[in-house]
């Protein structure tokens, strides 16, 4: 039985970041800046209150009678009663022999071109720890990009306009960006865990640190790029942020629309067609919060009985970071063309050098992971390097006939201007 570490870093970011913002959010009320003071501690209880939600939801509070539960989820303690009872089940595990066990199969990757399907036998008391660990992982990629993204953009924009980063909003930023990558980081394991569910997958240390250091560089350069942009054209940056969110939040509808599949009915008995409609939106708003920061490795399908797509398309990635690439680009030009006096210590072309040096080492990374550290590389139909020489030849093949034709006109051109 594997210790809960994941369960122990969810819940310290959670608490951590939740102490910060509400000192950050005390000092703007003594500074009297209610405007900061309100999205600060909107930023922070809107997606604690998610996190309950999303804990209840996962342990199906709502189909059982489990009263003082749900009251501390309301109190907002629920994470931290909830990792209590997870370091008390891992203690106490084995100290009674469990009278009842479940027999589960799973295939070992293949070596040689063949795979073995073992069975282990699971307790409950391991079987309620797989079921926490689910939870918290998903608890925590909503605390990340529904709480700790926007507060972390909001704070540095803050920085920026002040031109000073105090003592508390430096925590209450380096705490929401660990808490970004690390819900970034939860996303990529548990898209790997869905999508090769009959397999045994363990993750080595090597990926962990290929997944860190690409979702760093990724989100640390696109949320600075958001802010300097903001700085300077505000209006401007409520289209950028609209645009960015309603195309991922409506992207899983029309391709569910488009497959004319029926309505999903199997989420949760207890759930009627309303509530499935709801839960269904703030999965789509998830996503789409997701994306707006970085690439989702789980990717939606609404058609699906699990909701989620299990293939491996590499187009839809190129794609992603290609048009993103592109936008960043375009953002720190905009920057740079109407930047104030507020940057004029900075060095404009320099600093937008690095942050798309940054943004392509994060692609670097991206693409080591997939080719070499991915656990279940060998299950892919096709591998990175691939899938890179498919989308070459095709740019090769567009251009082609542009060169083509070029000698033609050309010919064309010179026999009309030698008529007399």
């Amino acid at each position: 039985m594997n210790f809960p570490g994941s369960v122990l870093v969810s819940v310290s970011l959670f608490v951590a970041e939740t102490v910060a913002a509400l000192v950050v959010g005390s000092s703007y009320s003594s500074a009297g800046d209610r405007t900061w003071q309100a999205l600060t501690l909107a930023f922070a209880l809107l997606p604690c209150a998610l996190v309950q939600l999303s804990l209840i939801f996962v342990h199906r509070d709502l189909s059982r009678d489990r009263p003082l539960v749900l009251l501390l989820h309301l109190l907002q303690i629920g994470p931290v009663v909830r990792c209590l009872e997870v370091f008390y089940i891992y203690f106490n595990a084995g100290k009674v022999e469990e009278p009842y066990v479940s027999i589960t199969k799973k295939r070992q990757l293949p070596k040689d071109g063949h795979s073995e399907e073992v069975e282990k036998e699971v307790g409950q008391a391991e079987g309620k720890l797989i079921t926490h660990r689910s939870a918290f992982s998903r608890a925590s990629v909503i605390q990340a990009f529904l709480g700790s993204a926007p507060q972390l953009t909001l704070q540095l924009y803050i920085c920026i306009l002040q031109r000073e980063v105090t003592v508390a909003r430096g925590i209450c930023m380096t705490i929401s960006l660990l808490s970004i990558i690390y819900g970034a980081l939860r996303c990529n394991i548990l898209a790997i865990k869905i999508k090769y569910d009959d397999y045994t997958v363990r993750v080595k240390p090597l990926a962990y640190l290929c997944i860190f250091l690409w979702r760093s560089f990724e989100i640390a350069t696109r949320v600075i790029i958001l802010v300097l942009f903001s700085s300077v054209l505000q209006i401007w940056v409520l289209l950028v942020v609209l645009v960015n969110f309603f195309a991922f939040f409506f992207y899983p509808w029309i391709l569910f629309w488009h497959s004319k599949s029926p309505f999903p009915e199997n989420i949760e008995k207890a759930l009627t067609r309303v509530g499935t409609m709801i839960v269904l939106c703030l999965l789509t708003f998830l996503y789409a919060g997701i994306n707006m920061f970085c690439w989702s490795a789980v990717q939606l399908k609404l058609n699906d009985p699990d909701l989620i797509n299990k293939s491996q398309n590499w187009y839809r990635l190129a794609v992603y970071y290609m048009l993103r690439f592109i936008e960043n680009a375009f953002l720190l030009l905009f920057w740079y063309i109407f930047k104030t006096e507020v940057y004029q210590y900075v060095c404009a072309p320099l600093l937008v050098l690095q942050l798309l040096i940054g943004y392509c080492i994060a692609v670097l990374f991206m693409l080591v992971f997939y080719q070499f550290c991915h656990p279940c590389k060998k299950l892919f139909s096709s591998s990175v390097s691939e899938g890179l020489l498919a989308c070459f030849k095709f740019l090769c093949f567009v251009c082609k006939p542009l060169k083509s034709t070029q000698p033609t006109d050309t010919v064309k051109v010179e026999a009309v201007v030698g008529q007399p």
